[in-house]
């Protein structure tokens, strides 16, 4: 199969073709049509909790939940993503990872989509605004030997663990942690910046949803926020929504970071989706909005994300003025570097599988309109 389009990044007609699932050759042409789509490597979002009624943290987890997740982020762009299971009991989270390894050997299609699994919590702070919507009674200080039940259970996919490193015991743990392989991120954490600096020189390498799972107020200059933002060797994921980071934090943290240094993530939850209304989610009234965020009904609370990286990617280049190339990096070749230590991992390369999505944009626009999402070279309806 052929598929022509405009690269985002040269602006050049390219035309892809694709065989047995792989792209066997990338030819530049001198394109007549005017109307040519874009065409990008399909997006990488490294932190997805669930969306349209299914969720990686679901007690009743099953292959059925994980092929609509699969299906309706394709319906975005994305092609891969890391399935993030939140706090939860022990042997509920042992039963998720199982339930996610048995359908990546039973299906073609998930095995490709999901490029590793992501533990945000149990290992977090408890305390209120830092620990986000994440359940109390099951916060915990870190247990290596718990880590190495995860791996067991996930065949070695989890790939990512979010901890808050004031826990005790974090710094050991994540030493111990990062020499398998697996990245450990810094998230849900009411850390000092001794703290956090001390982590970072333990083996963190990422901050999770980078001013999020935070208090309100922090003090003003010596916060776990700035010290995070100041380390060069910290990768950021942040949630460009429009909603939870005002513009001018995006265009700090894009400062501050730098382009190569940032991977947006929807982190997006189970209602993500919904038609505007209430809903009951677990013990909590949550309100889907008429612009689609979620939030606690009568405030200004957030109560989840709902976006996905079609609606970020337009709303972080309104924000910061970054090009539709520079930010496509954030979801592409930024996490997949991350993932893959591959440098030049994430971009349409030959012999590489063929996860491409095809969509047209114009600025101004609040969402990519997606014409088209292949994973490993199927067409995803």
């Amino acid at each position: 199969m052929k598929y022509s389009g405009i690269d985002p990044e040269s602006g050049k007609s390219i035309e892809l073709i694709v065989e047995n699932g792989r792209i066997v050759a990338i030819e530049e042409k001198v394109s007549r049509s005017q109307d040519l789509p874009f065409i990008s490597h399909g997006f990488l979002d490294m932190q997805v909790n669930g969306y349209n009624g299914s969720d990686y943290s679901l007690e009743d987890l099953d292959r059925r939940h994980i092929d609509r997740i699969i299906k309706s982020l394709a319906a975005s762009g994305t092609t891969q993503h890391v399935p993030t299971i939140v706090t939860r009991a022990k042997e509920q989270i042992l039963k998720n990872l199982r339930m996610i390894t048995r359908s990546r050997h039973e299906s073609p299609l998930i095995d490709s989509a999901i490029a590793g699994i992501h533990i945000e919590g149990p290992f977090i702070s408890g305390e209120d605004g830092p620990r986000g919507a994440h359940d109390l009674r099951y916060v915990r200080d870190p247990d290596f030997e718990e880590f190495l039940e995860w791996q067991d259970a996930a065949e070695g996919l989890v790939k990512i663990i979010t901890i808050a490193p004031e826990r005790e015991g974090a710094l050991e743990f994540i030493e111990k942690v990062v020499k398998t392989g697996v990245i450990a991120a810094i998230g849900h954490s009411a850390a000092s910046p001794e703290r956090i600096r001390e982590a970072i020189a333990a083996g963190c390498t990422l901050s999770t949803h980078l001013g999020n799972g935070s208090h309100a107020s922090v003090p003003r200059l010596r916060n776990y926020i700035w010290e995070q933002m100041a380390a060069d060797s910290l990768a950021a994921g942040i949630i460009a929504d429009g909603f939870h980071l005002p513009e001018s934090v995006v265009k700090v943290m894009a400062r501050a970071k730098g382009l190569n240094n940032l991977i947006l993530v929807s982190d997006v939850a189970l209602i993500g989706g919904y038609p505007r209304g209430i809903y009951r989610w677990g013990n909590l009234d949550v309100e889907v909005f008429e612009d689609g965020h979620i939030g606690l009904p009568g405030t200004t609370f957030l109560a989840g994300a709902a976006h996905l990286l079609d609606w970020d990617i337009p709303t972080f280049m309104r924000f910061t003025g970054a090009t539709l190339g520079d930010t496509i990096h954030l979801c592409t070749v930024n996490p997949a570097r991350l993932l893959s230590r591959i440098p030049s991992a994430g971009r349409l390369a030959l012999d590489s599988p063929a996860d491409i999505v095809l969509f047209r944009f114009k600025k101004g626009e609040k969402r990519l309109k997606v014409e088209k999402t292949l994973i490993n070279g199927e067409e995803i309806e």
